[in-house]
């Protein structure tokens, strides 16, 4: 069979494709020197007489950039302030309900509180900041989470965090009517005087014998640092100052026995009089053992003072802060002295905040 070879119609006749390319003829490029002349055709004219109109075009075609842009501009401006104000009340209302509240005291809140000063209590015209508060809270639940191994999250625990942070809470009102009371009778204590407190516990190796050692005994125990150290120093060594200053009984029987001693009374039997230290006057004021420079069971006054008298030698009035104290050297041998001293209590603090507690009752903003 022969196969027949079937020829597929176009799809465009001819007449139509002549028609179309009469409709839509060919176009010449132009030269390049005709595009010149076509571009250079339209750029304007620019006169001494035309130059005021086109530059006006010229800032109104700018000036519909210009405005979105200033539009954006305060916007930004007023999303930014929107959103600044909303974090700090997000940021403050956080901070109120964590201490006001559920009464947080981890590293943040604390840090807070030493950059915000927020009150914990008023006392009379004083606030107590909540930062030192925490500062005394911190250092009993650091000794006895780390000392004692307390934990705080157990029934027990938090029954007895209920009473650390009752002591914190009475620690820095105390401090508040002390500072109230110093303020009110001139005293004061300086950086110096703390500097030499600190240098002398640090000599009689009482904190450890290097300065290392002394910051890792701070850290260990209380969580400190020497600043800490020194701040918690200073506000005991003012409470002694105030009491020292008010209780002018002890100061007058201390002076008293001190010119007896000047004017040839015998140190033993002047102890077995006047001396308030039960335990040792009926021995004539002697020490029951020998006393070394780091002897825990001797204040670190007492024992700088003994080590810089020869026997037979009494010291002036030292104040320990919490009593008066003549001491005397009796014997020494090597690196110890026999001794002995004549005490006079002071009375204790609370003798002059009670006062202050009844006409400037204390207002607290938590609920321990």
């Amino acid at each position: 069979m022969k196969r027949k070879n079937k020829l597929k119609k176009p799809k465009v006749s001819l007449k139509k494709g002549a028609e179309l390319l009469k409709k839509r003829p060919f176009k010449r490029k132009p030269a390049p020197e005709e595009r010149i002349r076509e571009a250079f055709a339209n750029v304007p004219n620019i006169t001494d007489e035309t130059l005021a109109e086109h530059r006006e075009d010229v800032l109104s075609s700018a000036r519909k950039f210009i405005y979105p842009l200033q539009h954006s501009r305060k916007r930004i401006v007023f999303i930014s302030t929107s959103l600044a104000v909303l974090a700090i009340v997000v940021f403050f209302s956080y901070v109120g309900l964590s201490l006001y509240d559920f009464q947080d005291n981890n590293s943040f809140i604390y840090g807070v509180t030493q950059v915000v000063p927020l009150p914990v209590a008023k006392v009379g015209g004083s606030w107590v900041s909540y930062e030192s508060y925490l500062f005394e809270l911190r250092r009993y639940m650091h000794y006895y989470q780390t000392q004692q191994q307390i934990n705080f999250s157990t029934k027990a625990g938090q029954a007895q965090l209920v009473r650390y942070k009752e002591q914190a809470m009475n620690e820095a009102i105390t401090n508040a009517y002390t500072e109230q009371l110093a303020s009110r009778y001139g005293v004061s204590v300086t950086n110096q005087q703390v500097n030499q407190e600190v240098g002398l516990v640090q000599s009689q190796n009482r904190l450890g014998s290097s300065q290392q050692q002394f910051n890792a005994v701070l850290n260990d125990f209380w969580g400190w640092n020497v600043s800490d150290f020194k701040r918690e120093l200073k506000a005991q060594m003012l409470q002694q100052a105030v009491v020292a200053r008010l209780d002018t009984g002890a100061m007058k029987r201390a002076e008293s026995a001190l010119n007896q001693l000047k004017h040839g009374a015998d140190f033993a039997t002047l102890a077995t009089q006047v001396s308030d230290d039960t335990s040792t006057k009926s021995n004539g004021g002697q020490f029951p053992g020998a006393i070394t420079q780091n002897d825990s069971n001797v204040a670190p006054q007492i024992t700088a003072a003994l080590f810089k008298l020869k026997p037979g030698q009494f010291s002036g009035i030292i104040n320990t802060g919490y009593t008066l104290e003549i001491v005397k050297v009796l014997s020494r041998q090597g690196d110890s002295v026999q001794a002995a001293h004549i005490s006079f209590n002071l009375q204790p603090l609370s003798k002059y905040i009670a006062p202050l507690q009844k006409t400037e009752v204390p207002h607290y903003f938590i609920h321990i």
